[in-house]
């Protein structure tokens, strides 16, 4: 039989891992800003480190395994999507600028139109 209890224990200690790891980064960001006086590379290095100890304190606790493995599946993912060439790239943009052009040009015309039509013929203005 399975103890209840040891799935609220492992809950209570993962929570604790996270926020440890929460409090790493935030150390680390809050380092950033105390060693304002420092080397840009030292700042760097503080935030860099901050980021190493969250994600090795996550590494513990199963909801930072699954986040970290969802970050790897991503990552995976963007290596099969096929990108466009240049060509297509070039091509969809020159479209797209088309597309914006003629519409600009139809709606100021439509604004015209509707401007001549209430000024001009309803209310008699010119």
């Amino acid at each position: 039989m399975s103890n209840p209890n040891v799935e609220t224990v492992t809950s209570t200690a993962d929570r604790i891992k996270l926020g440890l790891a929460i409090a790493a980064f935030v150390a680390g960001l809050a380092g950033f800003y105390a060693l304002s006086n420092s080397p840009m590379i030292a700042r760097v290095g503080v935030i860099i480190a901050g980021v190493v100890v969250a994600l090795v304190i996550a590494w513990f606790s199963e909801p930072g395994r699954r986040l970290i493995a969802f970050g790897q599946d991503s990552v995976q993912e963007t290596r099969k999507v096929v990108w466009p060439s240049r060509k297509e790239t070039v091509q969809t943009t020159m479209v797209v600028f088309a597309f914006v052009l003629v519409m600009a040009v139809f709606l100021w015309v439509t604004d015209k139109t509707i401007e001549w039509v209430l000024y001009d013929l309803v209310l008699g203005w010119k």
